[in-house]
């Protein structure tokens, strides 16, 4: 009778530990979709980008720098690794849109014709959009992260993870010059 509930509790454990293990495979297979899916929102940029530096053309013998500015913008979303989950080269990508859109608003002060230009307007209309792509997709790959880390973190899961996986834990985005602005900074510690 004792070696029969030694075997099942035995056999409990493994089950459970296979549940871990398979949940850290989900949870880090969600990380992986959302952070593709990232990189997808970004890449869809491209197009429309493309579209804005041929419109951008002659405007640049005054505005050559926003042209750059596009360029670089484009080369850098293409560059998005779809494989490796590099937070950093996001924010870099996310600061250089962020400067591009300054200087678009500069172009536009200083050309009202290209305002008027139904391309144009267009054009930011879905650059609008496919930044708010990119923030709601960030935030699903956000908590995806956390749900991720909070399983491979937590005890007992932690064992099966070091034992079976040996998963790191992964950064989740954040926006620098955002959070250098606010006033208000948690202590964590």
């Amino acid at each position: 009778m004792g070696l029969i509930i030694f075997i099942g509790i035995f056999i409990a454990i493994i089950v459970w530990g296979i549940l871990v293990r398979n949940n850290i495979v989900r949870y880090f297979n969600a990380t992986q979709r959302a952070w593709a899916e990232v990189a997808n929102f970004e890449r869809q940029k491209v197009k429309t980008l493309e579209t804005l530096e041929q419109t951008l053309a002659q405007y640049t013998q005054f505005e050559k720098s926003t042209l750059e500015k596009v360029t670089e913008l484009r080369q850098q979303i293409l560059n998005l690794n779809l494989n490796n989950t590099d937070v950093s080269q996001l924010q870099h990508v996310e600061k250089l849109n962020q400067d591009l859109m300054k200087s678009l608003n500069v172009v536009v002060e200083n050309y009202p014709e290209l305002k008027a230009d139904t391309l144009y307007a267009k054009m930011m209309d879905d650059i609008q959009e496919q930044n708010e792509n990119v923030g709601a997709a960030i935030t699903i790959f956000n908590r995806n992260v956390e749900e991720f880390n909070n399983t491979i973190e937590i005890f007992p899961n932690n064992m099966i993870n070091t034992i079976t996986l040996a998963k790191k834990t992964i950064r989740p985005f954040s926006d620098n010059v955002v959070t250098q602005n606010f006033d208000y900074k948690p202590n964590f510690n």
